[in-house]
C-alpha cells in the first residue's frame, strides 16, 4: 500500500501531490475550498489539543506516555499537517518557501541578543 521507505525522505511537495491525488480520486475538490479546509484544520488542532488538555505541562519526548497515546499524537499531528499542506496547495502558496521566508523575517524581528555577565563589569 505504501511506497514510503526509510530511505525516501518525505517532502512537502510529496505530501501535496499525495493529497491532490487523494482528493481527486474521491472527487473531493468540490469540497476543498480554502474556508472548508481551514475549518477542518482548526478542528484537527482542537483534537490535538484535547490529547494534552488534562496532562499539565508535558516534557519533551512525552516520557511516561503509553505507546498508543504517542501514536494518537502522531495521527493528530499528521491530520494538522495534511490539512495545512492541502490548504496551501488550494491557495497557491508554496508552503516550504513561505516557511523559509518567515524564518528569515523572524530572525530580523527577533535578533540574537548577546548578554553581558553583570559580574564582569568594572
Amino acid at each position: 500500500m505504501s511506497e514510503i521507505t526509510e530511505e525516501v525522505p518525505v517532502t512537502l511537495d510529496m505530501l501535496k501531490q499525495k493529497m491532490r491525488e487523494f482528493a481527486n480520486e474521491r472527487d473531493w475538490d468540490q469540497f476543498h475550498s480554502p474556508r472548508n479546509l481551514l475549518l477542518a484544520l482548526v478542528g484537527e488542532v482542537g483534537e490535538l489539543c484535547e490529547i494534552f488538555q488534562w496532562k499539565g505541562e508535558v516534557p519533551k519526548g512525552l516520557p511516561g506516555w503509553k505507546e498508543e497515546e504517542k501514536v494518537h499524537v502522531g495521527e493528530e499531528l499528521s491530520d494538522v499537517l495534511l490539512y495545512l499542506v492541502r490548504l496551501s496547495d488550494i491557495c497557491g502558496v508554496d508552503l516550504g518557501k513561505a516557511a523559509l521566508r518567515k524564518v528569515e523575517l523572524n530572525a530580523i524581528k527577533y535578533p540574537i541578543k548577546v548578554y553581558e555577565d553583570p559580574s564582569s563589569s568594572n
